[in-house]
């Protein structure tokens, strides 16, 4: 295991009334906060979350878009700060404003009481300071993700304004390649959408452009970012490139063929492929004097692979680590009229070790033949969770058998903690809550209309918005694994398309995906809360104290229910 002390704080004030740890992600960060004796008292009534920048000189207080009732939000505002509207949770995900900043980040929470007279009061603080510095191993391996807040009360607020999205994004995928954003803040608003995986690919790309002895080798499935297109024809004949030519993308007026004519003027090594159904991965590779890297996990090169879905894309460095992705590329681009035995015959679909000092990750590459496939034996891994375990799966939905009845199983053992998302059809998904409980969310129903302090959000067209595609299984032990890539975790996606697949057993890398994971789950079960809150035209409110005895308190389902305890407890 590689060393993993520098991502996971806790706080040390003895004479606080609760324990606080704080686990990194990429850009993030987990606050998890837990009574240190008993239960807490009645009149606590949630946790004031405030934040310092690196070299800062004030805290900036998180904002909570819920309140107590008759409190009003000032000057047109649609949240209030968490010391006059707690956070009624014992776990927090926070993006801070700007998270790529060097150093540390200092965090200030607080317990918050309320008197009988609704007088608030502080109890003593804990503070932990962390780094959020974008790259997860220097030099070696790096986590990212896009934003995928389309449908976001921040996107409306920053960039929404006069139909926004209707001037970042193009209406349809073929007309990727000749649409220009016309929005007045498009670059900045586009860098916020892509986050830290957009930055990455595309820097990547600039340092190949600007090493004149790199060679780049690419697989794309979706293919419609005229930057991504514009970027790789200046590569000229240092470009390989594998463009799929499956269904949508072969047809006349697709951006996947308007592409290829396009690099077709500038390379020669230029290939359409689609092996037994698709060619999913999305890979690019650089081998030069300055820089050695590959790139591989869900993010498709597509206006919605960069800017509306969430997303990964993880980045390895060094001249072995790229080797087995190097070798993948030519056992594809030397394969002939999609021939799937022959390419299930190379060493390519089997398990390969991604060289990388102090961190163990393997790779294997589909289409797999019937002798080395893998889908059993993740299922297999899967069922031996013992602890935690966090999923976001696109196309779960439609994929039968291992994976899908493995997940069902754990869910229903007590001891074991579960949080999953998995499409439920095209534009929807389903939240699978610790309980079993199963929430359909359809993003386009949630973001129009919403009740008041809220506003009514993008759609972000038709499509998948949730397109990640990974399983972190026991993210607290030692033995922490996550299974991530273009491989959708199905019998297509293992013996039929070309797909990277990739299991990383590390904490850090694990921990990243685990949050990643909550803080999509969160994002939409929150919109369910308000559209239910709309349904039963109740209001969407902060607890106060209880004032009889048949009255709770906001905590009591945290210190009752066994699967609320268990998120309490696991985290903190």
């Amino acid at each position: 295991m590689a060393n993993t002390n520098n991502f996971i704080i806790t706080g040390k004030n003895k004479n606080a009334l609760f324990s606080l740890k704080a686990y990194r992600g990429e850009g993030m960060l987990l606050l998890a906060m837990n009574w240190k004796q008993g239960n807490p008292p009645n009149d606590f009534v949630g946790f004031s979350i405030e934040y310092k920048e690196p070299n800062g000189d004030r805290f900036f207080a998180i904002q909570n878009r819920i309140a107590f009732e008759g409190t009003k939000f000032k000057d047109g505002k649609k949240s209030i700060s968490s010391l006059l509207a707690p956070i009624q949770l014992f776990r927090w995900i926070h993006f801070p404003m700007n998270p790529e900043k060097k150093g540390e980040f200092l965090y200030k929470v607080k317990p918050v009481f309320m008197s009988n007279s609704m007088e608030l009061s502080y109890g003593e603080k804990q503070e932990i300071a962390i780094e959020l510095n974008r790259e997860t191993y220097e030099g070696k391996v790096n986590v990212t993700f896009t934003r995928g807040f389309i449908s976001s009360q921040a996107f409306v607020d920053r960039y929404n304004a006069d139909n926004g999205i209707q001037k970042l994004l193009p209406t349809l995928s073929k007309e990727g390649l000749d649409f220009t954003p016309v929005h007045p803040k498009a670059n900045e608003a586009l860098a916020w959408m892509g986050f830290e995986a957009r930055n990455v690919i595309l820097k990547l790309l600039d340092d190949a452009i600007n090493d004149t002895s790199a060679q780049v080798k690419v697989i794309a499935y979706d293919l419609n970012l005229p930057e991504m297109v514009e970027k790789l024809a200046k590569l000229e004949n240092r470009l390989s490139i594998i463009i799929d030519d499956s269904k949508d993308h072969k047809e006349h007026g697709s951006a996947e063929n308007k592409a290829y004519d396009i690099l077709s003027k500038s390379t020669n090594n230029i290939k359409r492929q689609h092996m037994g159904q698709l060619q999913h991965n999305k890979t690019i590779i650089v081998e030069g004097n300055s820089i050695k890297a590959a790139v591989y996990g869900s993010t498709n090169f597509s206006w919605r692979g960069f800017y509306v879905q969430a997303n990964n894309a993880v980045i390895v460095y060094g001249e072995e680590a790229i080797k087995p992705f190097k070798i993948a590329f030519e056992n594809y681009f030397t394969n002939e009229k999609n021939n799937v035995k022959a390419f299930g015959k190379t060493t390519s679909a089997t398990w390969n070790t991604i060289d990388i000092p102090g961190i163990d990750i393997q790779t294997t590459f589909s289409p797999h033949s019937k002798i080395n496939a893998v889908l059993d034996h993740i299922a297999n891994d899967v069922s031996k969770t013992e602890s935690s375990l966090f999923y976001s799966l696109a196309f779960l939905s439609q994929t039968q058998g291992g994976i899908r009845d493995i997940i069902t199983t754990i869910t229903n053992n007590s001891e074991s903690f579960v949080y999953g998302m998995a499409d439920k059809k095209i534009g929807g998904f389903e939240l699978r809550k610790p309980d079993g409980t199963i929430l359909p969310v359809y993003p386009s129903e949630l973001s129009k209309n919403l009740p008041e302090p809220f506003i009514s959000e993008p759609k972000g067209g038709r499509g998948n918005r949730m397109h990640h595609k990974f399983i972190v299984i026991d993210f607290d032990k030692p033995t922490a694994r996550v299974y991530l890539g273009s491989y959708n975790f199905s019998l297509t996606a293992d013996t039929k398309n070309g797909e990277n697949l990739l299991l990383i057993k590390d904490q850090k890398i694990a921990t990243s995906y685990m949050i990643e994971a909550l803080r999509i789950f969160d994002h939409y079960h929150f919109r369910l809360a308000v559209k239910e809150s709309k349904k039963t035209k109740t209001k969407l409110i902060l607890k106060r104290p209880p004032t009889s005895s048949v009255e709770k308190t906001w905590w009591e389902p945290f210190y009752t229910n066994l699967k609320k305890i268990k998120d309490r407890e696991l985290f903190s």
